[in-house]
């Protein structure tokens, strides 16, 4: 059920607002207040989906009911009513923050149109939020050593730019995270944030995984498709182990990145790309350029930024806090109460040789959760994280 309500000082417009809005859909359920004063204070004493709101009303104008309402309820969609002389101020309580204006008198269809399309971006904007903050969650940098310190520190600093960065680290190091906030916290964060696994895409197909092919240009291409590039363009695309890509493919993102175009496979139109590229390697690409694996022109491209992500063995100090998040998650996931773990065990994982990261710890403290007893001894670690 939406919630609806109407600002207005007139009486008859208030009932003829209220019947066509009602009448539209069981889904409405419409309230009214008879000026601003009255309408700031249902605002703020209940969750409404939109407001229909009169500009020139005594005591409080609309316009000064927007503005109110925008600061303690920023997501809350307007739309103006104007009179006829009000057309002016109505088109600049848009730049204030107001989803659209009806002038009066309404007119059926335009009024309906509006109210459809201003719960619409409502959603919209709610959904949007909800899995922004979901997928913040899954990519937390979570840390309080020196070395993730100083990560977080470079991301602030590089992420509203438009340099390229190059993460290096380990498999399991938590790369795709630093990527992921690079992202989040840039000028493009409202663009895709497309992620390629070079690795995980045979040598053969990577080409057109990137850059899309035509109908008819290899077997199997049985229609047009667009590439990562494209479907990235505006936003990010996060090439993760881009050492493991072809040197016909590197010569190809070489050129993406140096002329802004692309080229499908088996097609000479160039497609003009607007993305910003963040690549990833567990790789030394110094070694891969020396054994003409890796061009070094490409590596220069992309490593205008470099961050290295340390080994869990280099930030030991980390490891109860880790341990401590990831026992929440699964928690969470699981719809279980959380476990905790004594001091001895969380002391004898920090010693422990982790050769898969941040993985491996993450795997270890679940298989402890479901394992262990109800706080997750030292015995329980001896007996069940198999090092």
């Amino acid at each position: 059920m939406s919630k609806i309500l109407i600002v207005e000082d007139e009486a008859a417009i208030r009932r003829v607002l209220n019947k066509i809005i009602s009448e539209e859909s069981k889904s409405y359920e419409v309230f009214e207040a008879v000026d601003g004063v009255e309408g700031i204070e249902l605002i703020k004493e209940n969750d409404y989906d939109l407001v229909l709101c009169d500009i020139k009303m005594p005591k409080m104008d609309g316009v000064d009911v927007l503005q109110y309402s925008k600061k303690i309820k920023p997501e809350l969609p307007f739309l103006m009513i104007s009179g006829h002389g009000d057309l002016e101020t109505a088109v600049n309580t848009m730049r204030l923050g107001a989803f659209d204006y009806i002038s009066k008198p309404p007119d059926l269809n335009r009024l309906l149109n509006a109210v459809r399309n201003a719960l619409d971006n409502k959603e919209l904007i709610v959904e949007n939020k909800r899995l922004k903050k979901k997928v913040s969650e899954n990519f937390e940098m979570v840390g309080e050593s020196a070395a993730i310190n100083q990560i977080k520190e470079m991301i602030e600093k590089v992420a509203p730019t438009e340099a390229r960065v190059l993460i290096t680290g380990a498999n399991g190091t938590g790369k795709e995270l630093v990527a992921h906030w690079l992202h989040e916290k840039s000028e493009r964060s409202k663009g895709p944030l497309i992620e390629v696994n070079c690795a995980a895409i045979p040598s053969e197909l990577i080409e057109s995984e990137l850059f899309g092919h035509k109908k008819g240009s290899f077997t199997g291409a049985s229609k047009d498709r667009i590439g990562k590039f494209e479907a990235a363009n505006g936003g990010t695309i996060f090439l993760d182990e881009i050492g493991d890509m072809s040197l016909s493919a590197q010569a190809k993102v070489l050129r993406a990145l140096q002329e802004g175009k692309i080229q499908r496979v088996g097609d000479a139109k160039d497609i003009k790309v607007d993305v910003r590229v963040i690549a990833a390697t567990n790789k030394d690409l110094d070694k891969e350029i020396k054994e003409k694996k890796f061009r070094e022109d490409l590596y220069h491209r992309l490593a205008v930024i470099l961050i290295h992500v340390p080994s869990l063995n280099n930030r030991r100090e980390d490891i109860p806090v880790l341990i401590n998040f990831f026992a929440k998650k699964i928690a969470k996931e699981q719809g279980t109460s959380i476990k905790f773990f004594s001091k001895k065990a969380t002391k004898l994982l920090q010693e422990y040789d982790w050769t898969g990261n941040i993985r491996e710890l993450r795997n270890v403290v679940e298989r402890l959760i479901i394992l262990g007893e109800e706080e997750v001894s030292e015995q329980d670690v001896k007996l069940f994280a198999s090092k």
